[in-house]
């Protein structure tokens, strides 16, 4: 098929707009899935998207269409996800296509991230088709959606198509709009094979797969190709498209996007990004790459049982080839022995991350509390970047630290300015801008620092707007703050797993916090144990585990008290003598309870 008739697009919209949706009634319309094999969200494959009802990584797949001036067109379309976390998966599959159909509710109106998914296509000059989806509920509202669409995002109202993807509706407008609006993919200058790699997945069976978009040139069965990045050569096994299953074709051709399959047998192999070329004549310089995303929030993670160490490490590479923003490290701690440091970039991130790993690799394992890299100044000059608590140099050495900062765009209705306000000044923030977007909804711009928004802030936004509210951040640089080490101390012995850097004024009110929560966790010992929060050597927390008690004053019945009074003094020798030998041993489920639960 001509390049002129081939057309690549992708679905943006905030979360729960209706993506999926409609990719799945567009595979229908194009009878791209027989009648037997619909299901919905047909192109979230993983059982966790299914479950949470959320996409996690970008789905291709290639449609043919018949449009009404009779041509056939093939169709690329890219399924993304919504949620800020993964705005990176997002941006790799616009740099594949040409065009985008960006997705409204007609009830909620423009959210965050419908302003943050269109900005990243905006970057890369693309197409934008706008859709008012779920116009036959109860609660939709047309003109506030047109006239979010024009103020907000700045398109013409008279562009948008009208459309229910549940129900079916406007689904050949939007066809025939992608036809038409969206342009051809470039014609190649030369014939020298260009293809760039925006995502890959590991098989078992046949190596890596990489899901390729051609630039110039073609790809097929027997080609001797070579990655730009490592300069190794390779020869291709198989070439083909998504409908939506992988089906094998002879020729991968310019403006296609598809699948490669070449003797690639370890995920370090392919590098997301990357630029694929022939052997023997090869372009002169790459395809530009995407911006290579830095994680922003790090965890340990640990297996439960020591021996599943290796097992881990083979999980992990496996799910980095197939999720570039995550990054891991070996690192060991005294209390859950050898684990790995790994980076996310956010919270829903890391949790589908230790996830996959339970499901997909029958892995158990643990995670220590999450936390952000900080900028160390030491007063010798000296330039440190630390994401592990274990690892900040001593208080009096240290000049400065810095900790990272985001921008929040906050979109909440009017009535919640207030307690949103609030809010922001608990969690150090300060309020940069307030912008009305229409008569029930304002924009909120706030500064934060990123470990105050980490763990439970999106949840209490959604509770404090009974749901309405929403959010996108993108990080602002680093700013000096008075943040501190905090260690927790059993009977006087620190414990590196349950170590954190806080901010000083916080301090004192998560130290009781988690000794309150390992009181409540370690068993009793037979002498009296002391859990300690301390910042340098102050105690700022305390909690106290009273010590098992034997009666050993049972059998003395009557007779003189000074008899009793001998033999308690004798057990209060024995738990002194005890105290100073005994040591606490705190079990695997203590450490699970604490670091599951301590946020």
């Amino acid at each position: 098929m001509s390049i002129e008739l081939t057309r690549n697009f992708s679905i943006i919209a905030h979360i729960d707009h209706g993506k999926t949706t409609l990719s799945d009634r567009l595979l229908e319309h194009t009878s791209t899935i027989s009648q037997r094999e619909q299901q919905d969200q047909l192109l979230d494959s993983m059982d966790l998207e299914r479950e949470r009802g959320i996409t996690i990584k970008s789905h291709p797949v290639t449609m043919r269409y018949e449009s009404k001036d009779g041509k056939e067109y093939r169709l690329n379309l890219l399924d993304t996800p919504g949620h800020v976390d993964f705005s990176y998966e997002v941006s790799r599959s616009l740099a594949a296509c040409e065009g985008a159909l960006l997705l409204i509710d007609a009830a909620q109106g423009v959210e965050a991230q419908t302003v943050a998914n269109m900005h990243l296509a905006t970057l890369q000059d693309l197409k934008v088709i706008p859709v008012i989806n779920k116009i036959d509920l109860p609660g939709a509202d047309l003109p506030m959606a047109k006239k979010q669409l024009e103020d907000i995002i700045a398109i013409p109202a008279e562009e948008a198509i009208e459309a229910s993807a549940k129900m079916g509706i406007g689904i050949d407008d939007i066809l025939e709009a992608v036809v038409e609006r969206i342009p051809a993919p470039e014609q190649p200058d030369d014939d020298l094979l260009r293809a760039t790699v925006f995502d890959s997945i590991f098989d078992t069976y046949r190596g890596v797969v990489s899901y390729v978009r051609v630039v110039s040139g073609q790809l097929k069965r027997g080609t001797a190709i070579k990655m730009m990045s490592t300069g190794k050569n390779y020869e291709v096994k198989e070439v083909g498209i998504f409908t939506p299953k992988q089906s094998a074709e002879d020729v991968l051709k310019a403006g296609d996007v598809g699948y490669v399959i070449a003797n690639m047998k370890t995920s370090a192999e392919v590098k997301i990004g990357d630029t694929i070329t022939e052997s023997k004549r090869p372009c002169p310089k790459p395809l530009p790459g995407f911006q290579v995303v830095q994680p922003m929030v790090f965890s340990g993670i640990y297996p439960v049982s020591t021996d599943d160490f290796e097992q881990l490490k083979i999980a992990m590479g496996k799910l980095q080839i197939n999720d570039a923003a995550f990054t891991y490290q070996a690192e060991s701690s005294v209390a859950l022995g050898f684990g790995f440091r790994c980076g996310f970039l956010g919270l829903l991130h890391m949790e589908i991350v230790q996830e996959r790993l339970r499901r997909e690799y029958d892995m158990d394992v643990i995670s220590t509390y999450p936390g952000v890299i900080y900028q160390v100044t030491k007063t010798n000059g000296e330039e440190l970047e630390v994401d592990n608590p274990s690892f900040l140099p001593e208080a009096q050495v240290i000049e400065e630290i810095r900790e990272p900062i985001v921008r929040v765009f906050i979109m909440v209705p009017n009535q919640y300015i207030g307690e949103m306000m609030k809010m922001v000044l608990e969690r150090r923030g300060e309020l940069e801008n307030t912008e009305t977007l229409d008569e029930v909804r304002v924009m909120l711009t706030c500064l934060l620092p990123l470990n105050e928004i980490l763990v439970d802030f999106n949840d209490k936004l959604k509770s404090l707007t009974r749901g309405y509210g929403s959010m996108d951040y993108e990080h602002a640089g680093y700013r000096p703050a008075k943040l501190v080490k905090m260690d927790m101390l059993i009977s006087g012995e620190s414990v590196d797993a349950f170590s954190s850097i806080v901010h000083r004024d916080k301090a004192q009110a998560r130290g009781r916090h988690l000794a309150a929560k390992l009181k409540e966790v370690i068993p009793r010992q037979m002498f009296t144990v002391a859990i300690q929060a301390t910042i340098g050597g102050n105690i700022i927390a305390r909690e106290t585990i009273t010590a098992m008690r034997k009666n050993v004053t049972a059998k003395c019945y009557g007779g003189d008290i000074s008899r009793k009074r001998k033999l308690l003094e004798k057990q209060k020798a024995g738990k002194k003598k005890m105290k100073a030998i005994g040591k606490v041993n705190i079990p695997q489920e203590a450490f699970i309870k604490v670091l599951k639960t301590s946020d």
